[in-house]
């Protein structure tokens, strides 16, 4: 199969992709802001940099991409068709840090909640959640 793009031009698209203030991440922090709460960001001193950190709260939420996760919905099932291979090993490796954040946060004594991009659709369900979540 031939790729889509040549070598420069699949490097300056994926150099596009943020990691940080993605517009699912920033759905999730209007909502918060909607509901009162406030909220640190990337906190780098916790494992696992989560993207909102809620201190007083001990709640730590990470919004993740489908795709880049491995999530099992329809976008995140779906296999790459260029380079295989190393996009696989890469979302297998995102899966293990995501599960070893999780966990060392929870040591820790925080909550920990994981908001998936396919979830940021329906923004009616999106608010209860996360007013579910300040309120616990």
């Amino acid at each position: 199969m031939t790729d889509v793009f040549d070598a420069q031009k699949r490097s300056a698209v994926m150099a596009q992709v943020r990691g940080k203030n993605t517009k699912p991440e920033m759905r999730v922090r209007r909502l918060l802001t909607q509901l009162g709460a406030r909220y640190r960001l990337h906190r780098k001193d916790l494992p696992g940099s989560p993207d909102v950190v809620l201190p007083g709260r001990k709640l730590a939420i990470f919004v993740h991409g489908c795709f880049w996760h491995g999530h099992d919905c329809k976008r995140g099932a779906r296999a790459p068709k260029a380079n295989a291979d190393y996009w696989l090993t890469k979302i297998t490796r995102n899966r293990a840090r995501d599960i070893t954040s999780r966990e060392a946060l929870q040591a820790a004594g925080w909550r920990v909640e994981t908001l998936w991009e396919c979830e940021m659709k329906d923004e009616a369900t999106l608010h209860e959640r996360l007013s579910a979540l300040l309120d616990a």
